[in-house]
């Protein structure tokens, strides 16, 4: 925040283009500390979508707050647990992907269930054909797991993607393991 998003947003205000809005800053953590390698102006996915499913303040607001300017006097409120999200992709991410391979398992996690407050899954790149998903691109799902503790959140995402069959798709299971090795070595996340 300090060394890129700030000075941006100072920046801009300065030569008289203040920034009112969403504002994604893609970073890569280096041993030289942060490097930008974008700017999204709208809700990115999954970053957003491992946010949202904490927040409880109504999103409608904070966005009108935003545009009246009145953002920095709203209360922002947050679910009190962690959350990890997991994209699946369709074989041959990020260059070709294979679609429409059928995508079975996702019933468990919508509807009701004890799954539902733990497990959001995002379709990012799905379609319904005949009461049947289909992957429809390449960053297909994206499912969120949510507890008490990184590591609960972490092991529901990975429990959620394995419950979903879907031969065509595959996903890193490594996502979180830096921030959970610093927040079980007492660092913090």
């Amino acid at each position: 925040m300090n060394d890129i998003v700030r000075p941006t947003v100072a920046g801009m205000a300065a030569e008289g283009s203040p920034y009112r809005g969403f504002l994604y800053a893609g970073l890569m953590i280096t041993a030289d500390g942060p490097k930008l390698i974008e700017f999204n102006v709208r809700f990115g996915d999954p970053e957003c979508q491992v946010v949202l499913p904490r927040l409880m303040t109504d999103p409608g607001q904070l966005m009108l707050g935003a545009v009246d300017g009145q953002l920095a006097h709203m209360n922002v409120r947050w679910l009190d647990r962690h959350a990890l999200t997991v994209v699946m992709a369709a074989k041959g991410y990020p260059g070709e992907p294979v679609t429409g391979g059928t995508i079975s398992g996702l019933d468990a996690f919508a509807g009701s269930g004890e799954n539902d407050e733990d497990v959001v899954i995002f379709h990012a790149g799905t379609r319904l054909e005949d009461g049947v998903w289909k992957a429809a691109g390449g960053r297909v799902l994206n499912v969120t797991g949510l507890g008490r503790d990184l590591r609960s959140a972490r092991d529901r995402a990975y429990r959620a993607v394995n419950a979903i069959d879907w031969p065509d798709g595959f996903c890193r299971n490594d996502i979180g393991w830096r921030a959970l090795a610093r927040t079980e070595n007492g660092e913090g996340a």
